[in-house]
């Protein structure tokens, strides 16, 4: 009963903030009363209802969508790959690192411009996707591998246990909250990068393609609109993929 009424209570705090948020925006776009600057709330709320209404709507979604999560799906079975390999052969973690380091640290825009020399508009979001996650799923992944028990593995080793008891019992158990955090962390990663990726590649029919136009012709409505799509999509995908994610490793854990 506790937990529920604790549960109930967050619930109720983040409703409030956003009602404080919206409050905050239409008193900042009153007090500065140009709409090309900042559009109110409800402004935006009508421009996301006709854009929703559009004919090319879905259209963008879906280009938008099936790149950015299929870069953000390569990097994750990747990543995983790469830190069973790094946490089983040293020499690997070694040879990984200064691509993980470089990727980690160069800014997205020049990724951004130097895949614009290797690949078409079209595949731009995909590869950003993809650049964004693999470093924070493999390091996240690793960090669990890291952190297993060697006694554990010596023991299971001594009295041979088979390898799939050890991946239940010992690997995933230890990987689990680190693949968890790092996957909600990429996620959101994902989503800026290929959507700023889009905008400077500008490929047909994206919503980055939106975004840009909207910018060129000083339409913060539209902007805005568009930007709330996105933080849609991102938090809705986000919470269905760690929700499906935990069910998955609820169920290996009853094997």
């Amino acid at each position: 009963m506790t937990t529920s009424i604790m549960k109930a209570n967050k619930t109720l705090q983040k409703i409030l903030a956003v009602i404080f948020a919206l409050a905050l925006w239409q008193g900042v776009s009153m007090i500065i009363n140009n709409r090309l600057i900042l559009a109110s709330p409800i402004s935006v709320a009508g421009r996301l209802l006709a854009i929703v209404g559009e004919k090319g709507f879905m259209d963008s979604i879906a280009f938008s969508f099936s790149r950015i999560v299929s870069g953000f799906f390569i990097a994750l079975a990747a990543g995983i790959i790469l830190a069973v390999l790094a946490g089983r052969f040293p020499a690997v973690e070694t040879l990984l690192w200064p691509y993980m380091i470089t990727i980690k640290s160069v800014p997205v825009a020049s990724f951004i411009v130097l895949a614009l020399i290797w690949f078409t508009s079209g595949t731009l979001s995909a590869f950003t996707s993809f650049l964004m996650v693999l470093p924070v799923i493999y390091t996240n992944v690793l960090e669990g591998i890291k952190s297993i028990d060697l006694k554990m593995i010596n023991l299971a080793t001594v009295f041979r246990v088979p390898w799939k008891r050890r991946l239940l019992y010992i690997w995933i158990p230890k990987i689990k909250p680190f693949l968890i955090s790092g996957c909600s962390v990429a996620l959101g990663l994902s989503w800026k990068a290929g959507i700023a990726a889009e905008v400077i590649g500008i490929p047909e029919g994206s919503i980055g393609e939106n975004l840009y136009y909207s910018k060129v012709y000083l339409n913060s409505g539209d902007l805005l609109a568009w930007t709330l799509v996105i933080v849609a999509l991102s938090v809705l995908f986000e919470k269905l993929f760690v929700l499906l994610l935990k069910k998955g490793f609820g169920r290996l854990e009853k094997l």
